[in-house]
């Protein structure tokens, strides 16, 4: 019989096994739900309170800050039903607000890069805030990931979650208009994690939101990514300049280090001298998926590590999906589990419109209008 993660958490029920794990966490008799929890988790430097959420569903664990939306952890089991936190990240506050390179963070309100900052919207030029060379990165010096949202804990039918809020007003970080966002992080009674979002403005503006957990599916801590098998949907992907801007192409993925449209290790063609590779340090690109927008959340990408057999599967209405193999990960930053991350220690999987789509014509459009709703999905979903 092949092991899943039900197959794992009913044996488990049946033989009233509780196991301690290596990373500090047990495999529970059967799978917890109950109303998120609020602890302090700590202070920012003018005295603003950042709250901790715990919560539980279908055999997930996750643990969310109000700063930035951050997943501090999230817990699954492997094919024995040993958990372990497969999110990289802090155990203070401090260490997130010193030199997180976006642990876990949501992002806002434009996910990935801005070519010079600069983009000009029904005959205006803008000009964003620089934090990446010449180019604005994830929103700027202080996106989404660097506010305190407020939040808002549910339990709606079988499912459990968060409401996350957060308005930016007319032209922070160079944006503008005011927009008003809504986030929604929902652990189902199947263990998935779906995260919506939502955005209105009063005024045209761009916003591609995404969020940028570091994942390690044999636990954070735990060493390189580069065994884990990844497959992507997608033929084509859109190639950058040495400043990690696209160029506007769409490239075929074939014969290429870029061809994950059958899995393989992450690892297995990251050294490869190919100057996408060497512009990226590895994989920093957007994949152009083959689904394209959707109407419904679609499978995009499948992540597997053949040691603990865990596996997460992605879905998304977005036309994209930026891999960003850890490569800049460099020795400097201790984990929640003590332990020194380096190159490789995590990858990212984010969902999203295109890279610098304000400057791309061509591209699938980012920008909203007063009167719209942005509205995007991605799904979450854990195996062993």
């Amino acid at each position: 019989m092949e092991l899943n993660r039900r197959t794992v958490i009913a044996g488990a029920a049946a033989a009233g096994v509780a196991a301690t794990t290596a990373f500090g966490g047990t495999a529970h008799a059967a799978p917890g739900r109950g109303k998120p929890v609020k602890s302090l988790f700590g202070r920012l430097a003018d005295g603003t309170k950042v709250h901790l959420w715990s919560l539980e569903n279908g055999g997930t664990r996750m643990k969310v800050l109000s700063y930035g939306g951050i997943v501090q952890s999230l817990e699954i089991p492997d094919r024995r039903g040993r958990y372990a936190n497969v999110s990289l990240g802090f155990d203070t506050l401090e260490e997130y607000v010193a030199s997180s390179p976006y642990f876990g963070a949501l992002i806002g309100r434009y996910g990935n890069r801005v070519g010079q900052g600069r983009f000009t919207l029904d005959g205006t030029a803008y000009q964003l805030s620089v934090n990446d060379g010449e180019n604005s990165l994830h929103g700027g010096a202080q996106g989404f990931d660097k506010r305190v949202w407020d939040v808002e804990p549910f339990t709606r039918g079988s499912d459990v979650g968060l409401y996350l809020y957060y308005t930016s007003v007319d032209g922070e970080m160079g944006y503008p208009g005011t927009l008003r966002t809504k986030v929604t992080y929902t652990l189902t009674r199947d263990g998935d994690w779906r995260v919506d979002y939502e955005a209105t403005t009063d005024k045209a503006t761009v916003v591609n939101l995404t969020s940028h957990v570091y994942w390690n599916l044999a636990g954070e801590g735990s060493g390189s990514v580069h065994d884990h098998e990844l497959s992507i949907a997608a033929s084509r992907y859109t190639p950058v300049d040495s400043g990690l801007i696209p160029t506007g192409e769409l490239a075929r993925v074939a014969a290429t280090p870029f061809d994950f449209r059958r899995a393989k290790p992450v690892g297995r063609d990251i050294r490869t001298a190919h100057q996408q590779v060497l512009y990226g340090q590895g994989f920093d690109h957007n994949w152009v998926l083959d689904k394209g927008i959707t109407r419904r959340p679609e499978q995009a990408a499948v992540l597997r590590d053949p040691s603990s057999g865990r596996t997460l599967r992605i879905a998304t209405n977005e036309p994209g999906l930026q891999f960003y193999s850890g490569n800049f990960l460099d020795g400097t930053l201790v984990g929640t589990g003590g332990r020194v991350y380096r190159q490789g220690d995590g990858l990212c999987l984010e969902t999203q419109h295109f890279p610098d789509s304000p400057n791309q014509p061509s591209f699938p459009s980012t920008v909203l209008r007063p009167g719209q709703t942005y509205r995007t999905t991605t799904v979450h979903s854990f195996g062993a």
